[in-house]
């Protein structure tokens, strides 16, 4: 399977200025693409092939004086943006049709040049390479630094150089992974858990364990608090206020990033210790409407079953997400006697059949355990065999390497 890895790059000002120009070249070529289907649409005419614009609007272009500067970036930049123009109108409209999964997409848009996020990418016909020093040589920007956080598990058939809000620089590389050495890395075991996600404690497990919720946008609200107002006095189109603006994005990249920190952790620590885990298939757009939005968002539910779901194809692991109307709470997991719904504020509760007194998050971690089909009887079998791995529709992880990738 293909993974993505993000190391932190270090540009100097010679470099920042390169590819500056080069996000600029790639958002502009964006725009002409944009720009003449738009204009093939309106007239009634079919939609120019791809060969069609990149002749156009690349190699014609860059003899004109209008846009002789396309010449001073790597050329392959240039045609991945037209790439990117083909993808967009290709998933609009397969969207359009409903063959594409997901909300509706809308048709491609124009790119500003005040757009907080840029990025390029370079295939391997960019002939970019890693040096022996580990500094990242791409086309027509130079020789890079590179914090390498760890190695990488392969050659990179490609990478994208990202700029984000933060002003901070990224190289994201796609890997091929090797099933062997996975599959190696964390070896098959018996264990299966149910997961029950919540916000007074961000997971609690069926064996009774419960992992506190970080509330990392909450610990950061008076950082936040602190330079949105800072921001909001300086004068628009100032100076003052972009650095006040950076600093509004770094604090949120921060906790972005420590909550992302704390995701990866609990999912792979998760993966690693359980052949099969079952969750609930939280609807996490509807509570993000009530007056809980805040604290649901600062969970992150979804990205952290969507580390689930990849890491768990990845290994070789079971997850099997159980419906979001599966009432786990309302369950006794002792006895099956359904109880009548309860208030959030009602942690603890007694089974009127059976007796048993309850932890509300445990008993609903059990009952999703039990309705995933992940429950051990008392011979040690589960209780509906042939567990099928969840699919994933896209793939993440970060962190990597100078030694491997320099070899």
């Amino acid at each position: 399977m293909q993974l993505r890895y993000s190391f932190r790059l270090y540009p100097n000002l010679g470099q920042r200025t390169a590819l500056a120009k080069a996000f600029g070249c790639a958002r502009v070529v964006f725009n002409d693409a944009v720009r003449a289907r738009e204009d093939a649409r309106q007239a009634g005419q079919a939609f120019p092939a791809a060969g069609e614009l990149s002749k156009k609007l690349i190699t014609e272009a860059k003899q004109t004086a209008a846009r002789s500067w396309l010449g001073e970036v790597s050329s392959v930049v240039l045609q991945q943006s037209l790439r990117d123009v083909e993808a967009a109108y290709k998933n609009f409209f397969a969207s359009c049709k409903g063959a594409r999964k997901g909300p509706k997409t809308g048709a491609p848009r124009f790119k500003s040049r005040k757009d907080k996020r840029q990025s390029i990418r370079f295939t391997a016909n960019a002939r970019w390479s890693i040096t022996g020093s580990g500094r990242l040589n791409l086309p027509k920007i130079g020789a890079v630094k590179v914090k390498w956080s760890r190695t990488l598990p392969a050659w990179p058939s490609s990478v994208t150089v990202i700029k984000d809000a933060a002003g901070r620089y990224f190289a994201s590389f796609v890997i091929d992974t090797d099933p062997a050495a996975d599959a190696a890395r964390m070896p098959g075991t018996d264990q299966r858990v149910g997961i029950d996600l919540g916000l007074t404690h961000f997971a609690v497990l069926s064996d009774g364990t419960k992992i506190d919720s970080p509330r990392f946008l909450r610990r950061a609200e008076k950082k936040l608090k602190r330079a949105q107002r800072e921001l909001s006095r300086k004068e628009k189109g100032s100076k003052n206020r972009e650095k006040a603006r950076l600093k509004v994005a770094r604090a949120h990249a921060q906790v972005a990033d420590a909550r992302r920190e704390f995701h990866h952790q609990l999912s792979t620590k998760l993966i690693r210790d359980n052949q099969a885990i079952g969750v609930e298939d939280l609807a996490v757009k509807g509570l993000a409407r009530t007056r809980l939005a805040k604290s649901v968002h600062d969970a992150g539910w979804a990205q952290f079953v969507h580390m689930l779901e990849y890491k768990a194809v990845r290994y070789g692991r079971t997850l099997v997400k159980i419906g979001r109307f599966t009432p786990t709470s309302q369950v006794c997991s002792e006895c099956g006697a359904k109880d009548s719904p309860k208030p959030l504020h009602v942690r603890t509760w007694t089974c009127a059949a059976c007796g048993a007194v309850h932890d509300r998050d445990h008993n609903a971690a059990k009952n999703v355990q039990t309705a995933a089909g992940l429950a051990v009887t008392a011979c040690g079998a589960p209780v509906r065999p042939g567990l099928v791995p969840a699919q994933r529709e896209e793939t993440g992880s970060h962190g990597s390497p100078p030694e491997t990738c320099a070899a």
